[in-house]
């Protein structure tokens, strides 16, 4: 791939220049910027989309299987690592970014992403990640060769010159710092000495103390270890798929403790004993002690000053092959830094960024760690999922899907009911206003619905607990709650409401919240609505059509068996609710009585022999060029009473109607997949007599 550098900067290549083409990057120094280059593919970038798609095919419709976006292998990862090493020859450094190629150029107000490699230095750590982060950063990665001794403060000194540049070119953007073990020590380490940028760091498998159980016997071995103990391996034993020598070393790696050679990619690493030239290449026994003196210093330097830092951090941990350190460390570094969550891939070993199924960019996504400037937009910093994401998504809630069967309704301009949703705008602004079911078992099918139908993203207004976590909180797991935000979930408040309209978006509102969701006995389809009729005056501000919605089907899953007034006359549940209630955010301070009751708590439920669910959009109302009616209290009340008035009719038809479907039970829809097909869709009630 070709890049075309305008306005006079021209990338400083480094004594790898001559294999740059095979290298697939172009290296610069720390204060050069790139900032034009010519890009083919900046027009399929989706930033901030939140209307109908404008694609000619549906991309969530499909009927082949969706594989994730081809990257490059760990194959690639060693041979171009080679290169590096080969490249480098007898350079002793300095260290010094390079932009891989394939990531494309960056994208006009795209953020810097600075990745800082680990143990092995290559800077290539990211190669499989590459391709989808190239089309929402411009990324640099920094490369140590092999015989580079530079101290850990004159590396946080380089990468500080580059952060302080990139501040000074664009103040109002964040930057940020990938780092894997090392690297996310120097990434630390700069961060606690600039407090004042914004940084975003994302720390993979971070060491900020030394483990001096494991690493210092290791340190004394490598001491005393011969220098030609590698030369001499290469030399006079050659390694080929065919060969014995290459039959019993495999055989050997197969018969030990998995855990202990690092299961997983350490296994591939090895397992393919061609590649052990390329890895005594990479760790040398100078290099491999210099980097663990190297880790020693960075991890201390971090301790010194870890009060100071203030960037916000994901920080990404192994699950499996954790042998530089352990779970008390990590709540030490979560609980010192202030702006700090924390997520566990339990299948993945030590080089996350390197194993299949581990996407960075889906990780940055579900986390809503992806913004553009100084806070995070939750409408423009939106990143469509792609075809793979939502199958994925769809995957997750195949079971349900199947268990419920759910039936669409929707109203045609023409006032007749149809079972699509050919009746839904295909324009924006929509707003969609419709009940809770128990524990919002709603929200999912509506949403897969809407993408998978109509190609249409529903942005779903959720309570902020799915968003922020205080430390030491007995509030659920941000992670919970992936599935929300990768599908666009926004947190509620008045300004992102606004905003969604502005933008054209289809928006999905339950003025009934928390209490509708976690009603008690007795409460199924009753409606919890505060006498509020903002969201009326703002949609006329904007001429959004207001869809009421019902829906119906959690009696026929499942019954309440120890709801809220049950678990408060339990010592040891009621403080539970009470503390978790105190920790989050209570949307409804100023309302009495039961619209008052937000305590979170999770409803005592079993199951049923499965129902079926129920969804019904009514007609929509306009309120294009009633601005200046509606801005009036009263007649604005009347709309929002009219609204309620057809929730409350769409859910007592739905729960007429479903009297008359032959397929409402589970037992017969599971008949009439055996004989049908399961790809099949099932019929329901008679529609014909509305």
């Amino acid at each position: 791939m070709a890049i075309t550098i305008t306005d006079g900067i021209s990338p400083t290549f480094s004594s790898a220049s001559t294999r740059a083409s095979n290298l697939h990057c172009c290296f610069w120094n720390s204060t050069q910027r790139l900032t034009s280059v010519a890009f083919d593919r900046l027009t399929s970038r989706k930033f901030g989309i939140d209307v109908k798609l404008k694609a000619t095919v549906n991309p969530y419709s499909y009927t082949d299987e969706v594989r994730p976006e081809e990257r490059k292998s760990l194959t690639d990862f060693l041979v171009e690592a080679g290169d590096f090493v080969r490249s480098d020859g007898g350079d002793s450094g300095p260290p010094r970014w390079f932009s891989p190629l394939e990531c494309g150029a960056r994208a006009p107000g795209s953020p810097l992403l600075l990745y800082l490699p680990g143990i092995d230095g290559t800077g290539l750590g990211l190669i499989r990640q590459h391709k989808r982060l190239g089309e929402i950063f411009d990324i640099w990665c920094l490369h140590f060769p092999v015989k580079d001794r530079t101290p850990a403060r004159d590396l946080v000194k380089l990468i500080e010159k580059t952060v302080r540049s990139e501040h000074y070119h664009f103040p109002n953007r964040p930057i940020y710092i990938v780092g894997e073990s090392i690297g996310a020590s120097l990434a630390l380490d700069v961060a606690a000495s600039n407090p004042d940028i914004d940084l975003v760091l994302i720390l993979a498998n971070p060491v900020t103390r030394f483990n001096n159980f494991m690493l210092q016997p290791l340190l004394g071995l490598l001491e005393i270890l011969p220098d030609e103990v590698p030369s001499l391996i290469t030399e006079n034993f050659v390694f080929n798929q065919a060969s014995p020598l290459t039959e019993m070393f495999e055989t050997m790696l197969n018969e030990t403790d998995a855990v202990k050679m690092g299961r997983g990619l350490l296994g591939d690493f090895f397992a393919t004993s061609s590649n052990l030239p390329t890895l005594i290449r990479i760790f040398p026994k100078d290099t491999l002690l210099w980097k663990l003196q190297l880790l020693k210093s960075a991890s201390a330097s971090v301790n010194s000053q870890m009060d100071t830092v203030n960037a916000q951090t994901l920080i990404l941990l192994s699950g499996r092959d954790q042998w530089l350190m352990n779970k008390e460390d990590i709540e030490r570094l979560r609980g010192a830094l202030p702006r700090c969550e924390v997520r566990e891939l339990e299948n993945n070993g030590q080089f996350l960024f390197l194993e299949d199924g581990v996407d960075l960019v889906t990780i940055i996504k579900r986390a809503y760690y992806y913004r553009r400037g100084k806070s995070l937009d939750y409408i423009s910093d939106y990143i469509l999922p792609t075809p793979f994401e939502f199958k994925e998504y769809e995957e997750s809630q195949r079971l349900l899907t199947a268990v419920t069967s759910p039936v669409f309704l929707s109203t045609l301009n023409n006032g007749a009911v149809v079972r699509s949703l050919a009746g839904i705008p295909s324009e924006g602004p929509v707003l969609y206003v419709g009940n809770h079911m128990l524990l919002g078992m709603e929200l999912h099918a509506i949403a897969l619905h809407f993408l998978k139908e109509r190609n249409i993203l529903l942005r779903g207004l959720a309570h902020p607990l799915m968003f922020t976590k205080k430390f030491g909180s007995k509030l659920p797991d941000m992670q919970l709650y992936d599935l929300f935000r990768i599908i666009g979930a926004v947190p509620v408040s008045g300004m992102n409401f606004y905003k969604l309209l502005r933008s054209k978006a289809h928006v999905a509102l339950y003025p009934g919240g928390v209490r509708e969701a976690l009603h008690r006995k007795g409460e199924e389809y009753k409606l919890f609505w505060p006498e509020h009729s903002e969201f009326v005056r703002i949609a006329s501000k904007f001429g959004a059509k207001i869809i009421p919605y019902g829906a119906v089907g959690e009696d026929d899953l499942c019954e309440m068996v120890l709801d809220y007034n049950d678990q408060m006359k339990i010592p040891l549940l009621k403080n539970l609710i009470e503390e978790i209630t105190q920790d989050s955010v209570n949307l409804r301070n100023d309302e009495e009585g039961e619209l008052g009751k937000q305590d979170l708590h999770v409803p005592g439920i079993v199951p049923k022999i499965p129902g079926r669910f129920y969804v019904y959009f009514g007609k929509p109302i306009e309120t294009e060029g009633r601005e200046k009616e509606l801005n009036n209290k009263e007649k604005a009340h009347e709309v929002y009473l009219e609204v309620k008035s057809e929730v409350e009719r769409c859910m007592t038809y739905l729960k007429m109607k479903r009297e008359t479907d032959p397929y409402r039970n589970i037992l017969p829809r599971s008949l009439y997949y055996l004989s049908h097909g399961f790809s099949s869709q099932i019929p329901t009630f008679d529609l014909r007599n509305h």
